[in-house]
């Protein structure tokens, strides 16, 4: 088993007896007697929200690694299929079809609903090749669509 494979059995262990975690990155890297860069791999690659885990970093000298567990929503299935449709690069049309969906849906109230349309919107990428305004609109609504699947995401 490799040290990588180490660290995640022993944080999801951890995260067996409590739904959130919280310790010191660098105790952490002492403890498996590698550099915290190592244990940062592990975070980005074995923690991501697609996995179901959001993780909150603090550096510094008071600095800490929350991990929190999170559960599926109950649209979690439907959330999933809206992921499938987007594209590596989506235009503004597209993307507000994907929130008339979740405004539809419930998903999105009225006031977040207008919210992510504006950031999504043409002005909040002005000065940006078209096609990087494109793909960077489509990175957040992908990221938008994880995070609604997790229902203490939506509180």
């Amino acid at each position: 088993m490799s040290v990588t494979d180490q660290i995640e059995a022993y944080l999801k262990q951890a995260l067996q007896r409590s739904k959130q975690l919280e310790l010191h990155r660098s105790e952490l890297a002492e403890r498996f007697s590698v550099v915290p860069s190592q244990i940062n791999y592990v975070l980005q690659t074995r923690f991501t929200l697609p996995q179901g885990y959001v993780v909150v970093s603090k550096r510094g000298g008071g600095g800490y690694i929350r991990i929190e567990q999170v559960e599926l929503g109950e649209h979690a299935p439907y959330l999933d299929e809206l992921c499938l449709l987007i594209m590596p690069a989506m235009n503004i049309s597209q993307s507000n079809e994907i929130l008339q969906c979740l405004r539809r849906e419930a998903l999105l109230t009225q006031h977040e609903y207008t919210l992510v349309q504006a950031m999504l919107g043409k002005a909040s990428f002005s000065g940006i090749k078209v096609q990087e305004a494109d793909a960077l609109r489509a990175q957040l609504l992908q990221q938008l669509l994880n995070r609604l699947r997790f229902e203490s995401e939506r509180g």
